[in-house]
């Protein structure tokens, strides 16, 4: 108990206080209202000299320098073929409404390759004419409504493009690029339809020019670099001291609306622009839902809670899920699934180093759980094809730009230095059979998941979200300590003595 404690102590002194998280926030405000003034050109988003608390000089994107961007570009065209024309589109704006947007989010691509974080343009990349940058028309109301934008200056000067020119000019250069490539090479799932509709870009698509672009884009995105581990690092400490704080909370909180709240803010107060996903705060049976997303029960007491969160800073994500007793104690069932799902999370951690696949580190998962849960009685002996029906998904995936990143490259492919990935085991047991399973009525209604980020390392593996308490004894001790101050209310005592 006692190293149960320290290791608590030092988690959540890595964890900031609410009030100096506030106070750097309100310093951020201010000093980005300062820079919008005194002659500071508006690109769109932040600059070096628009936000120096951001970016340092040369960088494009925060951590990201245009050296980089470059290099990319050119890691592309040396593997493209010869006489290809790579044509990457933005994403587009999503409404909400006839005039209320969403929240908007780049492409992964055409942010790896132009480091642009606003919708409506379209970058074309070849040897002879290297990158070229359509940058979406604005008009002066639009720029009443919506603010500016980059446009063709911006996108020589601080996006390093070759050439530019606005995006209605697109129609009258774009085909003769096409008309003269071999192949052409494009983001097909990328929602916009600005040149698809182009004759020269159907007549390709007829002659079986057009190809997708992803398997390229894909390769170049498997291996993060230096600075591109330093974001996820970043994105991985945020939620993990998040996640953290919304431990303690629901200790006294049990709405799943409300966590799902607190987990938001707190990853947006230590920087994060955006959760990875909707969050999954699921109490009781609702964990057995793998992408729970309702958000609109109440925690009762004794049943387990899972949260599967992550947050995107500066276009890089975390992807970490938790599985715990709010009231302070496994029950008998829950606890022995559990200390299953742990054991294998830690075992499938331990492959993971240079040489090894996310198939194979897969395979040895569910050769682990289908013995643990033969000996638990969930499946029964000779009958494995049970398992499918409790835990259908992979053990993880990879992470980078997207939460599923470089999803065109075989689960065989082999894992180096620089490649993060998730490791997630589960047990998803529904309160009444849904398939063809038949569990225990006493593992009804328990969903089970510990999910870490897991950065691949030239002599094995670092676990980047390694300070979230998974351990039994942590997480009991976490949900039952006074954490001083009054912080330890009634209604938490009372909450405990009622799982006793």
């Amino acid at each position: 108990m006692a190293t149960a404690a320290r290791f608590l102590r030092r988690t959540l002194r890595a964890s900031e206080p609410a009030s100096r998280l506030l106070s750097i926030s309100y310093r951020s405000i201010v000093g980005r209202a300062a820079y919008t003034t005194g002659g500071i050109i508006d690109v769109g988003q932040p600059t070096p000299k628009s936000h120096p608390e951001l970016l340092a000089d040369e960088e494009i994107t925060p951590g990201i320098t245009s050296e980089e961007y470059i290099s990319r570009r050119k890691r592309l065209l040396d593997v493209l073929p010869e006489k290809s024309l790579a044509i990457i589109a933005s994403a587009d704006q999503q409404m909400m409404t006839d005039v209320v947007p969403y929240s908007f989010r780049q492409n992964g691509d055409y942010l790896y390759i132009t480091g642009c974080t606003q919708p409506g343009g379209v970058a074309v990349l070849s040897k002879e004419t290297g990158l070229c940058m359509f940058m979406a028309d604005k008009h002066k109301q639009d720029v009443l409504w919506e603010g500016q934008t980059a446009g063709v200056e911006a996108a020589v000067d601080f996006f390093k493009a070759d050439k530019a020119f606005p995006l209605s000019e697109m129609k009258k250069i774009l085909p003769e690029m096409i008309e003269q490539s071999k192949v052409v090479y494009h983001n097909a799932k990328a929602s916009t339809s600005s040149y698809r509709n182009f004759d020269a870009f159907r007549r390709a698509s007829l002659n079986n020019k057009v190809k997708d672009l992803t398997r390229y884009t894909d390769e170049l995105r498997w291996i993060k670099s230096k600075s591109e581990i330093k974001l996820m690092r970043e994105s991985a400490s945020i939620v993990s001291q998040s996640l953290l704080q919304t431990m303690l909370l629901s200790r006294t909180q049990r709405e799943e609306s409300q966590l799902a709240a607190k987990i938001e803010y707190e990853c947006k107060m230590r920087g994060a622009q955006r959760m990875a996903f909707h969050p999954v705060v699921g109490g009781g049976a609702n964990g057995s839902v793998i992408h729970y997303s309702r958000n609109d029960k109440k925690i009762k007491t004794g049943d387990l809670l899972l949260m599967d969160v992550g947050c995107e800073y500066h276009g890089y994500l975390s992807d970490l899920t938790r599985t715990w007793p709010p009231c302070g104690r496994f029950s008998a069932a829950q606890e022995e699934l559990y200390s299953l799902i742990l054991e294998t999370n830690k075992e499938c951690i331990k492959l993971c180093k240079p040489g090894a696949s996310i198939e194979e580190i897969h395979r040895h998962s569910v050769k682990m759980l289908i013995n643990g849960f033969q000996e638990l009685g969930v499946i029964g002996k000779g009958k494995s094809i049970q398992y499918n029906y409790l835990n259908p998904t992979a053990i993880g995936h990879s992470l980078g730009m997207d939460i599923h990143d470089s999803t065109s490259l075989s689960k065989d492919r082999l894992l180096e230095p620089g490649v993060i990935i998730t490791i997630e085991p589960g047990i998803y047991i529904p309160p009444v059979p849904i398939l063809n399973e038949n569990a225990p009525d006493r593992y009804r209604g328990i969903g089970i998941r510990i999910e870490d980020d897991v950065l691949i390392t030239e002599s094995g593996h670092e676990v980047l979200t390694a300070s979230v308490p998974k351990e039994i004894s942590h997480l009991t001790t976490l949900m039952n300590m006074d954490m001083g101050g009054g912080s330890s209310t009634a209604e938490a005592h009372e909450l405990r003595a009622a799982c006793s």
